[in-house]
């Protein structure tokens, strides 16, 4: 089937939505096309997709939400401001142990029910307790056990910390910890399923801006507006009637649809699609550089010839970082290469990733490889999956042939996800290209998540005690300053060691109709349609 004819049957498909029973103009709808799916109604349920944990928040409260802030003049999701969904207000302990939030007494979930403290303390146990993806993230706000959660009374509820812990708070604003009907889910868990997470899967117990009207995974998604919501920033209901989200696979579908008016917004497009949009001016186009996530050339550390700095090192000097960038992603982002430090040394500061002081020179490269014990070269592979071929693959052959000419053989292999995601969980792929996401992008959630032990996230499998000591140490540092001077010994210590190349943030392309105002960066890089309205 042709891509005009598919995009015409979408576009019937959307269309055909808008029913008569509701009442609403097509302002008051908003339609969005993805190239992913929803595939669960609980975010918490292992396999979860991007979109689904997009969905949540849409669905469901939970205690907080982020601020938000100005980067580089677009607006971005503020991991150090929060704002109440659940909670009307908290206050910290002077020791910082013990957080104790008062409840809106006005919410109610989806069915009536006001919601209280016993709600979510369930909730909040079933996130640290259940075989859930909650569990694991939780952990790194030091929220590991349901004793941790106390309810006061009906509309204050406390949490304690056995430290203080600087991300216990943005730990409680990501998609895991969302508040449940406790009554209803409990109605419906089974001795063999108590925390109700088969049924929870396939239907909701929120309290959220948008009810669930038609789920059909895979497909589309229609959501209604609940009109009893008032927990957004202008402490109102949300600003469209109505949400209807479309899997579309073709990028180059979606983006017809949104240039026709068929569809009102997309974020995920082929750079190439988006660069095109923003040219012809028809639309709005906001491209923000993921300031939580890093696309990184990566070594296994651990496996030969890698385990050799100067291997490391050599690769790095051969790169042709600006060609890729421009091949990859039409320079739609921001650059992690190209940076001057004085001496070799990181600058002061409490963030990562930075600008690295890597740049193109052969010359150096071949020496590099001679110290290896390389001379000559030798043979490898560089592999990617297949959901990354629009960026990887142009990136990829400029990294074969520059490696050629430092007498490096490379075959590249495109292997599906989830054979590449196997891989990479048993450590068996020696070079390769990945991303990495932070939700909470502070430096040593960064340097904890995904530089240190025998994890997945550890993609190099780096095993250095330095790192693991300075950002265990950082994790708990009060004082702005000497984290700030932690951050400066973690990021000179790992260009020092070169686990990965940091290449560069990819932009997120938010295309949308001119008419739609109000968009907002994410941590989970979805779109939070409570922020959007139409003017």
């Amino acid at each position: 089937m042709s891509i005009l004819r598919t995009a015409g049957l979408v576009a019937a498909l959307l269309a055909s939505t808008a029913l008569p029973a509701l009442a609403q103009t097509r302002a008051e709808t908003l339609r969005h096309v993805t190239g992913a799916a929803i595939n669960t109604l609980d975010p918490n349920i292992p396999g979860s997709t991007r979109e689904a944990f997009g969905l949540s928040l849409l669905t469901y409260d939970r205690l907080l939400s982020f601020g938000k802030k100005q980067l580089d003049g677009k607006w971005v999701f503020d991991l150090d401001k929060f704002q109440p969904e659940l909670a009307e207000s908290y206050t910290v302990s002077p020791d910082g142990l013990k957080i104790t939030f008062k409840l809106r007494q006005d919410a109610k979930f989806h069915d009536g029910t006001p919601v209280t403290a016993e709600d979510v303390k369930w909730s909040l146990d079933r996130a640290v307790t259940a075989n859930v993806l909650g569990k694991g993230q939780l952990l790194t706000g030091s929220l590991t056990s349901a004793d941790q959660f106390k309810v006061v009374d009906a509309h204050t509820f406390e949490v304690t910390l056995p430290k203080p812990d600087k991300l216990a708070l943005a730990n409680l604003a990501v998609v895991y910890p969302v508040i449940f009907n406790s009554k209803l889910a409990k109605s419906k868990a089974t001795a063999e399923d108590p925390w109700a997470l088969a049924w929870l899967k396939e239907n909701t117990a929120g309290s959220g801006a948008y009810i669930i009207e038609s789920f059909k995974p895979g497909e589309t998604t229609i959501l209604r507006r609940n009109p009893d919501w008032n927990r957004g920033s202008a402490d109102k209901p949300a600003a469209f009637k109505r949400i209807i989200t479309q899997t579309i696979p073709e990028a180059a579908t979606r983006a017809n649809l949104v240039e026709k008016g068929d569809a009102d917004i997309a974020i995920d497009l082929q750079a190439t699609d988006a660069a095109d949009l923003e040219k012809k001016g028809k639309l709005k186009v906001i491209s923000t550089p993921q300031y939580n996530a890093i696309t990184f050339v990566s070594f296994n550390n651990q496996m030969p010839p890698f385990d050799k700095l100067e291997v490391r090192k050599a690769i790095a000097a051969a790169l042709p970082y600006e060609d890729m960038f421009k091949a990859a992603l039409f320079g739609r982002g921001k650059p992690l290469y190209g940076a001057t430090w004085a001496d070799g040394k990181a600058p002061t500061g409490e963030t990562f990733p930075i600008p690295q002081p890597v740049k193109t020179d052969l010359a150096e490269a071949k020496k590099l490889m001679t110290a290896a014990g390389f001379p000559d070269g030798f043979s490898t592979t560089f592999s990617f999956n297949v959901g990354q071929a629009g960026t990887a693959e142009p990136m990829a052959a400029l990294l074969k042939e520059a490696l050629a000419k430092i007498g490096i053989k490379v075959e590249i292999q495109k292997l599906p996800d989830a054979q590449m995601s196997t891989l990479i969980n048993e450590k068996k792929v020696p070079f390769f290209t990945e991303g990495i996401v932070a939700w909470l992008p502070s430096m040593d959630y960064f340097y904890r998540n995904f530089y240190i032990g025998p994890i997945r996230w550890n993609y190099s499998s780096i095993n250095d005690e330095k790192i693991t000591e300075w950002a265990q140490t950082a994790r708990f540092e009060p004082d702005m300053a000497k984290y700030a001077a932690l951050g400066k010994e973690l990021n000179t210590r790992h260009f020092e060691l070169m686990p990965q190349i940091p290449l560069w943030q990819p932009s997120q392309d938010a295309v949308m109709a001119p008419s739609v105002e109000g968009y907002v960066y994410q941590f989970h890089r979805q779109i939070d349609f409570r922020d959007l309205s139409r003017k």
